[in-house]
């Protein structure tokens, strides 16, 4: 079965700005289906980490905070905290980065709250009909929400090949714990060369799983369930992630996860991808290197499979863009996701999905035609 998916160019003119031309698009989405007036409505996106510059406009983000106004919902923006130590790790750290690139609330018009909590541990299991899985540990706020939009920048990634509304609601909706279950296989290591010995991992672990000997933390395997709190404590960075999940796995995993983000929201969700600046590597880094085609569009769906499936057929059937970091592909129908990260297998997030029923892979293209006459 085909779902729905409707994509606008970036064409504009007099008669319709590319602001209006969103809110249209979303509108013949379904918005207003979507939305019910009352509604504590997520807007999940991704804040950017300091020194990037890939992540939506806000002002984009503007424009459906408004429309769900209108629509007698009551947004508010939401990310979760990262895994890895950095900018992002906790919520202050986290919330005073989007701040900073630009999702204030006198830009955005929606408050800013952290969907799973001070650092990374306000969650709640729900059960899913995984086949790795058969529950997952998503951030208590995006559960509690009425409904969900959820507006990706549309990329290429290193672990996943690409990245778009999958990845945001699998990774991005997850708690700590999470984000660890479909990273690892294990628990998280220490650097003796990096600890400092000052024992604020200890006294944070809820299990009790660090002792300190000879002046150095050290993880006890037998006792970590790799809920990963200590990696947020870690001011020395000595706390690391032992990447040993093969990529397959992780998508695999993800895509489980993204359908444990949207339980109790059949009908209440909207997704729109942002097919602009698409960069070779994900918003999490502290750079943004040159896109490897020429911006696409906007396209919106309530399947996140369908809009991923199309948003990546698009940047497919795009000319390359030379001097990049896309090194093979470059012609309309190359495969532009292999051509920067040739060893991974992109398409298995997309076949699991659909698998386990998150969504469709086919999809029918519906092309917002221009306001008025012709440009």
């Amino acid at each position: 079965m085909s779902s729905a998916v409707y994509f606008a160019d970036l064409r504009t003119g007099s008669r319709e700005n590319l602001y209006a031309k969103l809110v249209r698009l979303i509108d013949e989405t379904g918005m207003a289906k979507v939305i019910t007036p009352g509604d504590l409505s997520a807007v999940k996106i991704h804040f950017g980490e300091k020194g990037g510059h890939a992540y939506i406009r806000p002002t984009f983000i503007r424009q459906v905070v408004d429309r769900i106004k209108e629509l007698g919902g009551k947004p508010f923006l939401t990310e979760s905290n990262t895994l890895y130590p950095g900018q992002r790790k906790e919520a202050v750290s986290a919330l005073t980065c989007g701040i900073e690139n630009g999702f204030a609330y006198a830009v955005v018009g929606a408050p800013l709250i952290m969907c799973d909590g001070l650092r990374g541990h306000s969650s709640r299991r729900v059960e899913v009909p995984g086949e790795l899985l058969s529950s997952v540990d998503i951030g208590l706020e995006i559960l509690e929400a009425d409904s969900l939009i959820t507006l990706s920048h549309f990329k290429c990634h290193e672990l996943t090949g690409l990245g778009g509304a999958i990845k945001n609601l699998g990774m991005g909706c997850s708690s700590r714990e999470g984000k660890m279950e479909q990273h690892a296989t294990s628990c998280p290591i220490i650097s003796n060369k990096h600890c400092a010995g000052c024992g604020l991992c200890l006294k944070g672990c809820a299990h009790d799983a660090i002792v300190i000997q000879e002046k150095k933390a050290h993880i006890l395997e037998g006792s970590c369930t790799g809920c990963a709190r200590c990696i947020s404590l870690c001011e020395d960075r000595a706390i690391q992630i032992q990447w040993s999940a093969a990529a397959p796995q992780v998508m695999r995993k993800m895509a489980e996860y993204a359908l444990g983000a949207v339980t109790g929201k059949k009908g209440k969700q909207l997704y729109v991808n942002f097919i602009q600046q698409v960069s070779p590597q994900c918003d999490c880094f502290g750079y943004s290197d040159a896109a490897i085609v020429p911006d696409i569009g906007i396209l919106a769906s309530t399947d996140p499979v369908a809009i991923d499936q199309a948003c990546a057929d698009l940047v497919n059937q795009a000319q390359g863009l030379p001097n990049t970091a896309l090194k093979s592909g470059h012609e309309p129908g190359g495969d532009k996701f292999r051509g920067v990260h040739p060893n991974i297998d992109w398409e298995v997030t997309l076949e699991h999905a659909q698998k386990i029923g998150l969504g469709s892979r086919n999809y029918e293209l519906h092309r917002l035609e221009p306001k008025g006459k012709s440009w």
